[in-house]
This record gives structure tokens, C-alpha cells and sequence, in this order.
């Protein structure tokens, strides 16, 4: 499918990674068109567009910018109306050790709130961008959860169909509102990682008997 990638940080140059592996056909775009370009270059299939030709034709739009920054670069690549919006933000604050909004809302319900027209649908932002830079792939066969969440059933497909091409367990998580757990979920997951010295190479998953 065709996907337009927001973002040229750690995360968005692991979709491309990915995303491109997979086989889809790739748009990258951010606030440095230089750095887009630099990215898109290292993968097959990818291409760096500017923002506002970057999602006229795409299926999917990986939103994977800051949580400060997503409102305005999801309007800044046109119209977005009926698409899949994966939303991988998380509303940290500047240490990353904490949120700075929770409970009564979330980050992927306040976009959604936003750009009421797009599909938006919360996954991947319980992965550190190393584990999906690796891939799917655990130790001893397992393979990496990511949690999807969303009021748009088509949406959802869209988002699960492109989860499970990456080789990941699609783990339906609910409505958008349960975005609500699994932003802290994502800050607990940075705290192993970082505060508890774990590394970036862990994820959540659920496991059953």
C-alpha cells in the first residue's frame, strides 16, 4: 500500500526501514526536506515529497512526530479526510519520565479531535524505535506486540492489515479512548528502559496460557 511517513527522527526512519522492506511504496516528509531526502535515499521504494504533496494518494499516514508538533503536520500534507492515521505519539513531558495529559483524554483522542475527519487509529507507541528498527523478531521466536486502538472500524483494518505485513502481533485494543492506557503503558515501558537501565531492546506484551 502507499504510506506517507511524518517524520524523520528515530522512529520515522524505522518505519521507512521497515515499511520499505515490506514492500510498500513509501512517501517521507518532514520539517527538513534535506533530512528527507537523506533518509529516503537509503531505502528502495521510498521517496522524500514535501509536506503538501505528500498525502494526496496514500492509503496510511504514519504520524510519527512529537506529540506538540502532530496537529499541525497532519494539516500540513493536505487533505487527510477518510484516511488511516497511525498516531504513534505519546504526551511526555521534557524528561520523558512522565505525561502530561491523562485519564479524562490522550494524545491520539486530542488529534483526533483535531483532524475529525481522518481515521485515527493509536499503535506503535509502546515500541522503542530500536526494536522497530530490528523488526518483529525476539528472542527464543517470539515476536513484538503492537497494540491498535480506534473508532473506525475500516481504519482499524487499514492498520492491522499494515501491522501485521511488518511481522508484528496485532493486539486489538479497543475504542481510541483506551489510547488512555496505552500512553502510560509507553511511559512504563521508557521507565524499564531508561530509568530502570533495561535498554531499548524490550516491549510489552500480553501473554496467555
Amino acid at each position: 500500500m502507499k504510506v506517507t511517513v511524518i517524520g524523520t527522527g528515530n522512529m520515522g526512519a524505522a518505519f521507512v526501514k521497515q515499511l520499505t522492506a515490506a514492500g510498500h511504496s513509501v512517501r517521507v516528509t518532514g520539517r527538513n526536506l534535506v533530512k528527507a531526502r537523506a533518509l529516503a535515499a537509503q531505502h528502495p521504494g521510498a521517496e522524500a515529497v514535501a509536506a503538501d504533496a505528500s498525502a494526496h494518494d496514500s492509503a496510511v499516514i504514519v504520524l510519527a512526530t512529537g506529540f506538540g508538533d502532530a496537529v499541525a503536520a497532519l494539516r500540513s500534507v493536505g487533505d487527510i479526510n477518510g484516511k488511516t492515521v497511525i498516531d504513534i505519539t505519546n504526551p511526555l513531558t521534557a524528561d520523558y519520565m512522565g505525561l502530561t495529559i491523562g485519564h479524562e483524554t490522550s494524545a491520539a483522542e486530542e488529534i483526533a479531535r483535531a483532524v475529525p475527519g481522518a481515521g485515527i487509529v493509536k499503535a506503535f507507541n509502546t515500541l522503542f524505535a530500536q526494536v522497530l528498527a530490528d523488526g518483529a523478531e525476539f528472542a527464543n521466536g517470539q515476536r513484538g506486540s503492537v497494540f491498535f486502538a480506534g473508532d473506525s472500524a475500516p481504519a482499524k483494518a487499514t492498520a492491522k492489515s499494515l501491522i501485521d505485513s511488518l511481522g508484528f502481533q496485532a493486539v486489538d485494543a479497543g475504542g481510541l479512548k483506551n489510547a488512555r492506557y496505552l500512553e502510560p503503558l509507553a511511559g512504563l515501558n521508557i521507565y524499564f528502559g531508561y530509568g530502570a537501565g533495561l535498554g531499548t531492546a524490550i516491549a510489552p506484551a500480553w501473554i496467555s496460557k
